[in-house]
């Protein structure tokens, strides 16, 4: 991972979290090790932590918030639905009410629009078939 300021774009970012009920926290810090790696940022560099409110008792994605000092912003359904995004999903509509968690709610923490993802949709999976998905966005100046 780069040195804050060392990536391509020296603005700050914001990170949108989804993961499947139950997913470990190691497997939402590994994916979101991975999608900050694939953009050239760091940990530093996370500005603004989003995901659904439906995630807003989530262990897993509230230690990691916790770990790293972060306050995560939850957004309504109805938030995320209005968002457009590159990869909606039938799959995450059907299970939440909204195509898109991760990239929506990064958008929407960034106050940016879908040409300021430099994550689009982030997936990794851990041993236990559990899935976390990171879409990292700049954030508007």
């Amino acid at each position: 991972m780069s040195l804050p300021g060392q990536g391509t774009d020296p603005r700050p970012i914001a990170l949108g979290l989804g993961c499947d009920r139950g997913t470990p926290a190691s497997t939402i810090v590994r994916a979101i090790d991975e999608a900050l790696t694939a953009c050239r940022a760091s940990l530093a560099d996370v500005r603004a932590v989003a995901s659904i409110d439906l995630k807003a008792d989530e262990v897993g994605l509230l230690h990691v918030a916790a770990t790293n000092g972060w306050q995560i912003r939850f957004y309504a359904v109805s938030e995320l639905a209005r968002v457009d995004v590159p990869n909606p999903s039938e799959t995450v509509r059907r299970y939440t009410g909204t195509p898109s968690v991760s990239e929506a709610a990064a958008l929407l923490a960034a106050g940016a629009g879908r040409n300021d993802l430099l994550i689009e949709k982030h997936k990794a999976q851990g041993l236990d078939g559990r899935n976390a998905t990171v879409s990292i966005a700049r954030i508007a100046q």
